[in-house]
Protein backbone atom coordinates (compact mmCIF):
# COMPACT_ATOMS: atom_id res chain seq x y z
CA UNK A 1 0.00 0.00 0.00
CA UNK A 2 1.04 3.62 -0.37
CA UNK A 3 1.78 6.34 2.20
CA UNK A 4 4.90 4.68 3.55
CA UNK A 5 3.34 1.65 5.34
CA UNK A 6 3.03 -1.89 3.95
CA UNK A 7 0.38 -4.26 5.28
CA UNK A 8 0.76 -7.99 4.40
CA UNK A 9 -2.30 -9.98 3.36
CA UNK A 10 -2.71 -13.69 2.61
CA UNK A 11 -3.91 -14.55 -0.88
CA UNK A 12 -7.47 -15.82 -0.32
CA UNK A 13 -10.84 -14.90 -1.81
CA UNK A 14 -11.40 -12.66 1.20
CA UNK A 15 -8.65 -10.47 2.63
CA UNK A 16 -7.32 -11.82 5.93
CA UNK A 17 -5.27 -9.35 7.89
CA UNK A 18 -2.19 -10.91 9.54
CA UNK A 19 -0.50 -7.69 10.63
CA UNK A 20 -1.54 -5.68 13.74
CA UNK A 21 -3.70 -2.72 12.77
CA UNK A 22 -5.64 -0.04 14.55
CA UNK A 23 -9.29 -0.97 15.05
CA UNK A 24 -11.65 0.98 12.82
CA UNK A 25 -14.46 1.00 15.38
CA UNK A 26 -12.23 1.95 18.32
CA UNK A 27 -9.09 3.98 17.47
CA UNK A 28 -7.56 3.23 20.89
CA UNK A 29 -7.77 -0.52 20.37
CA UNK A 30 -5.34 -2.68 18.38
CA UNK A 31 -6.34 -5.93 16.70
CA UNK A 32 -3.65 -8.61 16.53
CA UNK A 33 -5.47 -11.67 15.21
CA UNK A 34 -6.81 -12.38 11.73
CA UNK A 35 -9.60 -10.11 10.64
CA UNK A 36 -11.54 -10.51 7.40
CA UNK A 37 -12.12 -7.21 5.69
CA UNK A 38 -13.81 -6.20 2.51
CA UNK A 39 -11.55 -4.12 0.22
CA UNK A 40 -13.52 -0.92 0.79
CA UNK A 41 -12.76 -1.01 4.54
CA UNK A 42 -8.97 -1.09 4.17
CA UNK A 43 -7.57 2.24 5.34
CA UNK A 44 -3.91 3.28 5.00
CA UNK A 45 -2.44 3.53 8.52
CA UNK A 46 -1.01 7.07 8.25
CA UNK A 47 -4.28 8.42 6.85
CA UNK A 48 -6.26 6.76 9.64
CA UNK A 49 -3.86 8.04 12.30
CA UNK A 50 -4.12 11.51 10.83
CA UNK A 51 -7.92 11.32 11.01
CA UNK A 52 -7.83 10.17 14.63
CA UNK A 53 -5.39 12.90 15.71
CA UNK A 54 -7.44 15.56 13.92
CA UNK A 55 -10.57 14.34 15.68
CA UNK A 56 -8.77 14.52 19.04
CA UNK A 57 -7.74 18.12 18.29
CA UNK A 58 -11.36 18.98 17.48
CA UNK A 59 -12.54 17.31 20.70
CA UNK A 60 -9.97 19.24 22.73
CA UNK A 61 -10.97 22.52 21.07
CA UNK A 62 -14.60 21.68 21.82
CA UNK A 63 -13.76 21.11 25.50
CA UNK A 64 -11.76 24.34 25.77
CA UNK A 65 -14.50 26.37 24.08
CA UNK A 66 -17.18 24.81 26.28
CA UNK A 67 -15.41 25.29 29.61
CA UNK A 68 -14.18 28.78 28.79
CA UNK A 69 -17.50 30.09 27.44
CA UNK A 70 -19.60 28.56 30.25
CA UNK A 71 -17.45 29.65 33.18
CA UNK A 72 -16.27 33.00 31.82
CA UNK A 73 -19.88 34.01 31.18
CA UNK A 74 -20.86 32.65 34.58
CA UNK A 75 -18.18 34.86 36.13
CA UNK A 76 -19.53 37.90 34.30
CA UNK A 77 -23.05 37.10 35.56
CA UNK A 78 -21.81 36.51 39.11
CA UNK A 79 -20.06 39.87 39.12
CA UNK A 80 -23.11 41.55 37.58
CA UNK A 81 -25.51 40.20 40.21
CA UNK A 82 -23.19 41.11 43.08
CA UNK A 83 -22.31 44.66 41.98
CA UNK A 84 -25.09 45.95 39.73
CA UNK A 85 -27.75 48.34 40.99
CA UNK A 86 -31.20 47.35 39.71
CA UNK A 87 -34.26 49.46 39.00
CA UNK A 88 -34.89 53.20 39.34
CA UNK A 89 -34.01 53.07 43.05
CA UNK A 90 -30.58 51.54 42.27
CA UNK A 91 -31.08 48.60 44.64
CA UNK A 92 -28.41 45.94 45.18
CA UNK A 93 -29.09 42.21 45.30
CA UNK A 94 -27.80 41.53 48.81
CA UNK A 95 -28.83 37.87 49.08
CA UNK A 96 -25.88 36.28 47.28
CA UNK A 97 -26.26 32.97 49.16
CA UNK A 98 -29.45 32.53 47.10
CA UNK A 99 -27.19 31.86 44.10
CA UNK A 100 -26.02 28.66 45.80
CA UNK A 101 -29.58 27.46 46.36
CA UNK A 102 -30.51 28.21 42.74
CA UNK A 103 -27.32 26.57 41.44
CA UNK A 104 -27.87 23.40 43.51
CA UNK A 105 -31.50 23.15 42.38
CA UNK A 106 -30.71 23.57 38.68
CA UNK A 107 -27.77 21.12 38.81
CA UNK A 108 -29.95 18.61 40.70
CA UNK A 109 -32.59 18.71 37.96
CA UNK A 110 -29.91 18.64 35.25
CA UNK A 111 -28.08 15.60 36.64
CA UNK A 112 -31.39 13.76 37.16
CA UNK A 113 -32.27 14.37 33.51
CA UNK A 114 -28.84 13.14 32.35
CA UNK A 115 -29.14 9.94 34.40
CA UNK A 116 -32.60 9.26 32.96
CA UNK A 117 -31.48 9.98 29.40
CA UNK A 118 -28.30 7.87 29.67
CA UNK A 119 -29.01 5.32 32.42
CA UNK A 120 -26.13 3.21 33.73
CA UNK A 121 -26.50 -0.55 34.15
CA UNK A 122 -23.70 -0.70 36.74
CA UNK A 123 -24.63 -1.79 40.24
CA UNK A 124 -22.80 -0.94 43.45
CA UNK A 125 -22.97 2.81 43.01
CA UNK A 126 -22.84 5.12 46.04
CA UNK A 127 -26.24 5.51 47.77
CA UNK A 128 -27.72 9.01 47.83
CA UNK A 129 -27.43 9.35 51.60
CA UNK A 130 -23.62 8.88 51.53
CA UNK A 131 -23.16 12.48 50.36
CA UNK A 132 -24.75 14.14 53.41
CA UNK A 133 -21.46 15.24 55.05
CA UNK A 134 -19.86 16.45 51.82
CA UNK A 135 -23.09 18.29 51.10
CA UNK A 136 -22.67 20.35 54.28
CA UNK A 137 -19.20 21.64 53.39
CA UNK A 138 -20.21 22.01 49.75
CA UNK A 139 -23.01 24.31 50.94
CA UNK A 140 -20.99 26.41 53.39
CA UNK A 141 -17.79 26.76 51.32
CA UNK A 142 -19.20 28.19 48.06
CA UNK A 143 -21.56 30.43 50.05
CA UNK A 144 -18.52 32.04 51.68
CA UNK A 145 -16.82 32.43 48.31
CA UNK A 146 -19.84 34.20 46.80
CA UNK A 147 -20.35 36.31 49.92
CA UNK A 148 -16.75 37.53 49.57
CA UNK A 149 -17.82 39.52 46.49
CA UNK A 150 -19.45 42.04 48.83
CA UNK A 151 -16.02 42.89 50.21
CA UNK A 152 -13.45 42.34 47.43
CA UNK A 153 -13.52 42.59 43.64
CA UNK A 154 -14.15 39.63 41.35
CA UNK A 155 -10.51 39.47 40.11
CA UNK A 156 -9.33 39.41 43.74
CA UNK A 157 -11.76 36.59 44.54
CA UNK A 158 -10.65 34.52 41.54
CA UNK A 159 -7.00 35.02 42.44
CA UNK A 160 -7.54 34.09 46.10
CA UNK A 161 -9.51 30.95 45.18
CA UNK A 162 -6.73 29.92 42.79
CA UNK A 163 -4.39 29.40 45.74
CA UNK A 164 -5.92 26.08 46.78
CA UNK A 165 -2.46 24.48 46.93
CA UNK A 166 -1.48 26.65 49.92
CA UNK A 167 -3.86 25.16 52.54
CA UNK A 168 -3.32 21.69 51.03
CA UNK A 169 0.46 21.88 51.49
CA UNK A 170 0.22 23.52 54.92
CA UNK A 171 -2.14 20.81 56.17
CA UNK A 172 -0.05 18.11 54.52
CA UNK A 173 3.13 19.34 56.18
CA UNK A 174 1.79 20.12 59.66
CA UNK A 175 -0.82 17.38 60.09
CA UNK A 176 0.40 14.47 57.97
CA UNK A 177 4.14 15.16 57.88
CA UNK A 178 4.30 15.08 54.09
CA UNK A 179 7.57 16.27 52.56
CA UNK A 180 7.27 18.24 49.36
CA UNK A 181 9.95 18.91 46.77
CA UNK A 182 11.71 22.24 46.37
CA UNK A 183 9.90 23.01 43.05
CA UNK A 184 6.54 22.38 44.79
CA UNK A 185 7.47 24.85 47.53
CA UNK A 186 8.52 27.31 44.82
CA UNK A 187 5.05 27.02 43.22
CA UNK A 188 3.40 27.72 46.55
CA UNK A 189 5.71 30.66 47.21
CA UNK A 190 4.86 32.22 43.83
CA UNK A 191 1.13 31.81 44.38
CA UNK A 192 1.17 33.01 48.00
CA UNK A 193 3.42 35.95 47.12
CA UNK A 194 1.25 36.93 44.17
CA UNK A 195 -2.01 36.82 46.17
CA UNK A 196 -0.42 38.79 49.01
CA UNK A 197 1.01 41.42 46.67
CA UNK A 198 -2.38 41.77 44.93
CA UNK A 199 -4.13 42.20 48.29
CA UNK A 200 -1.66 44.85 49.44
CA UNK A 201 -1.73 46.79 46.17
CA UNK A 202 -4.09 49.73 46.08
CA UNK A 203 -7.29 49.12 44.10
CA UNK A 204 -8.77 51.81 41.89
CA UNK A 205 -11.55 53.98 43.29
CA UNK A 206 -13.85 52.76 40.50
CA UNK A 207 -13.43 49.14 41.62
CA UNK A 208 -13.99 49.99 45.28
CA UNK A 209 -17.11 52.02 44.51
CA UNK A 210 -18.79 48.95 42.98
CA UNK A 211 -18.45 46.90 46.17
CA UNK A 212 -21.32 46.71 48.65
CA UNK A 213 -19.11 46.75 51.77
CA UNK A 214 -15.38 47.11 50.93
CA UNK A 215 -13.38 45.09 53.45
CA UNK A 216 -10.33 43.29 52.04
CA UNK A 217 -9.36 41.25 55.16
CA UNK A 218 -12.88 39.90 55.54
CA UNK A 219 -13.20 39.15 51.81
CA UNK A 220 -9.91 37.25 51.58
CA UNK A 221 -10.69 35.48 54.86
CA UNK A 222 -13.97 34.18 53.40
CA UNK A 223 -12.16 32.98 50.28
CA UNK A 224 -9.59 31.00 52.28
CA UNK A 225 -12.36 29.47 54.43
CA UNK A 226 -14.03 28.52 51.15
CA UNK A 227 -10.84 26.70 50.11
CA UNK A 228 -10.66 24.89 53.47
CA UNK A 229 -14.23 23.62 53.14
CA UNK A 230 -13.60 22.69 49.50
CA UNK A 231 -10.64 20.59 50.64
CA UNK A 232 -12.89 18.57 52.95
CA UNK A 233 -15.52 18.24 50.21
CA UNK A 234 -12.96 16.91 47.69
CA UNK A 235 -11.51 14.47 50.23
CA UNK A 236 -14.99 13.12 51.04
CA UNK A 237 -15.84 12.75 47.35
CA UNK A 238 -12.59 10.84 46.78
CA UNK A 239 -13.45 8.56 49.72
CA UNK A 240 -16.91 7.86 48.30
CA UNK A 241 -15.45 7.13 44.84
CA UNK A 242 -12.92 4.73 46.40
CA UNK A 243 -15.61 2.83 48.34
CA UNK A 244 -18.01 2.78 45.38
CA UNK A 245 -15.80 2.71 42.26
CA UNK A 246 -18.74 2.22 39.89
CA UNK A 247 -20.22 5.58 40.86
CA UNK A 248 -20.44 7.84 37.82
CA UNK A 249 -19.97 11.60 37.51
CA UNK A 250 -23.71 12.19 37.17
CA UNK A 251 -24.35 10.16 40.35
CA UNK A 252 -21.90 12.34 42.27
CA UNK A 253 -23.43 15.50 40.84
CA UNK A 254 -26.93 14.29 41.77
CA UNK A 255 -25.97 13.27 45.32
CA UNK A 256 -23.99 16.44 46.06
CA UNK A 257 -26.66 18.78 44.72
CA UNK A 258 -29.50 16.88 46.37
CA UNK A 259 -28.04 17.55 49.80
CA UNK A 260 -26.91 21.03 48.74
CA UNK A 261 -30.48 21.89 47.69
CA UNK A 262 -31.86 20.54 50.99
CA UNK A 263 -29.40 22.44 53.19
CA UNK A 264 -29.71 25.64 51.19
CA UNK A 265 -33.51 25.41 51.24
CA UNK A 266 -33.52 25.12 55.03
CA UNK A 267 -31.12 28.07 55.32
CA UNK A 268 -32.96 30.26 52.82
CA UNK A 269 -36.59 29.39 53.73
CA UNK A 270 -36.44 27.70 57.15
CA UNK A 271 -38.12 30.55 59.07
CA UNK A 272 -40.49 33.41 58.19
CA UNK A 273 -37.81 36.11 58.02
CA UNK A 274 -35.28 34.00 56.09
CA UNK A 275 -33.48 35.77 53.25
CA UNK A 276 -34.80 33.43 50.54
CA UNK A 277 -38.21 35.10 50.61
CA UNK A 278 -36.57 38.50 50.19
CA UNK A 279 -34.46 37.19 47.30
CA UNK A 280 -37.55 35.93 45.47
CA UNK A 281 -39.35 39.21 46.10
CA UNK A 282 -36.36 41.10 44.70
CA UNK A 283 -36.41 38.95 41.54
CA UNK A 284 -40.13 39.59 41.14
CA UNK A 285 -39.56 43.34 41.34
CA UNK A 286 -36.46 43.16 39.12
CA UNK A 287 -36.92 40.33 36.57
CA UNK A 288 -33.55 41.20 35.03
CA UNK A 289 -31.85 39.93 38.19
CA UNK A 290 -33.90 36.73 38.05
CA UNK A 291 -32.81 36.04 34.46
CA UNK A 292 -29.17 36.71 35.35
CA UNK A 293 -29.42 34.17 38.18
CA UNK A 294 -31.04 31.58 35.89
CA UNK A 295 -28.34 32.01 33.24
CA UNK A 296 -25.70 31.81 35.99
CA UNK A 297 -27.07 28.43 37.10
CA UNK A 298 -27.34 27.06 33.55
CA UNK A 299 -23.73 28.06 32.86
CA UNK A 300 -22.66 26.08 35.93
CA UNK A 301 -24.59 22.98 34.85
CA UNK A 302 -23.31 23.15 31.26
CA UNK A 303 -19.77 23.78 32.49
CA UNK A 304 -19.96 20.60 34.60
CA UNK A 305 -20.90 18.71 31.41
CA UNK A 306 -17.77 19.87 29.67
CA UNK A 307 -15.57 19.15 32.70
CA UNK A 308 -16.87 15.57 32.92
CA UNK A 309 -16.32 15.08 29.19
CA UNK A 310 -12.81 16.57 29.31
CA UNK A 311 -11.72 14.34 32.20
CA UNK A 312 -13.15 11.23 30.53
CA UNK A 313 -11.44 11.95 27.19
CA UNK A 314 -8.19 13.68 28.17
CA UNK A 315 -7.67 13.19 31.92
CA UNK A 316 -7.64 15.46 34.96
CA UNK A 317 -4.33 17.16 34.08
CA UNK A 318 -5.73 18.53 30.82
CA UNK A 319 -8.86 19.64 32.64
CA UNK A 320 -6.74 21.44 35.28
CA UNK A 321 -4.80 23.23 32.54
CA UNK A 322 -8.00 24.40 30.82
CA UNK A 323 -9.68 25.59 34.02
CA UNK A 324 -6.52 27.38 35.22
CA UNK A 325 -6.14 29.32 31.98
CA UNK A 326 -9.87 30.06 32.13
CA UNK A 327 -9.38 31.81 35.48
CA UNK A 328 -6.69 34.05 33.98
CA UNK A 329 -8.96 34.93 31.05
CA UNK A 330 -11.81 35.65 33.51
CA UNK A 331 -9.63 38.23 35.25
CA UNK A 332 -8.78 39.85 31.91
CA UNK A 333 -12.47 39.90 30.91
CA UNK A 334 -13.45 41.40 34.28
CA UNK A 335 -10.82 44.10 33.92
CA UNK A 336 -11.68 45.01 30.33
CA UNK A 337 -15.42 44.34 30.04
CA UNK A 338 -16.75 44.80 33.57
CA UNK A 339 -14.69 47.89 34.33
CA UNK A 340 -12.33 46.66 37.05
CA UNK A 341 -9.04 48.31 36.06
CA UNK A 342 -5.93 46.76 37.58
CA UNK A 343 -2.72 48.62 38.35
CA UNK A 344 0.67 47.47 37.05
CA UNK A 345 1.47 45.98 40.46
CA UNK A 346 -1.77 44.03 40.42
CA UNK A 347 -1.14 42.71 36.91
CA UNK A 348 2.34 41.69 38.06
CA UNK A 349 0.72 39.83 40.96
CA UNK A 350 -1.68 38.07 38.58
CA UNK A 351 1.21 36.95 36.36
CA UNK A 352 3.09 35.78 39.46
CA UNK A 353 0.17 33.62 40.64
CA UNK A 354 -0.46 32.03 37.26
CA UNK A 355 3.25 31.42 36.73
CA UNK A 356 3.17 29.36 39.93
CA UNK A 357 0.04 27.51 38.81
CA UNK A 358 1.51 26.85 35.36
CA UNK A 359 4.70 25.50 36.93
CA UNK A 360 2.60 23.23 39.14
CA UNK A 361 0.84 21.84 36.06
CA UNK A 362 4.23 21.24 34.42
CA UNK A 363 5.44 19.33 37.51
CA UNK A 364 2.31 17.14 37.41
CA UNK A 365 2.92 16.47 33.73
CA UNK A 366 6.50 15.44 34.49
CA UNK A 367 5.30 13.00 37.16
CA UNK A 368 2.76 11.54 34.73
CA UNK A 369 5.47 11.05 32.09
CA UNK A 370 7.74 9.26 34.59
CA UNK A 371 4.92 6.92 35.61
CA UNK A 372 4.27 6.03 31.97
CA UNK A 373 7.95 5.20 31.39
CA UNK A 374 8.09 2.91 34.43
CA UNK A 375 4.97 0.98 33.38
Amino acid sequence: MSNGTTLKFSVTPSLELVHPVTSISDPAKTTTGKLTLSPDLIIPAPMEAHGVSFRRVLELAFCVAGIWSAYIYQGVLQETVSTKRFGPNKERFEHLAFLNFAQSSVCLIWSFMMIKLWPSKDTGRAPWWSYWSAGITNTIGPAMGIEALKYISYPAQVLAKSSKMIPVMVMGTLVYGIRYTLPEYLCTLLVAGGVSAFALAKSSSKTISKLAHPNAPLGYGLCFLNLAFDGFTNATQDSISARYPKTGAWDIMLGMNLWGAIYNFVFMFGWPQASGYQAIEFCKNHPEAGWDILYYCLCGAIGQNFIFFTISRFGSLTNTTITTTRKFVSIVVSSVVSGNPLSRKQWGSVVMVFSGLSYQIYLKWQKAQKKRKTM
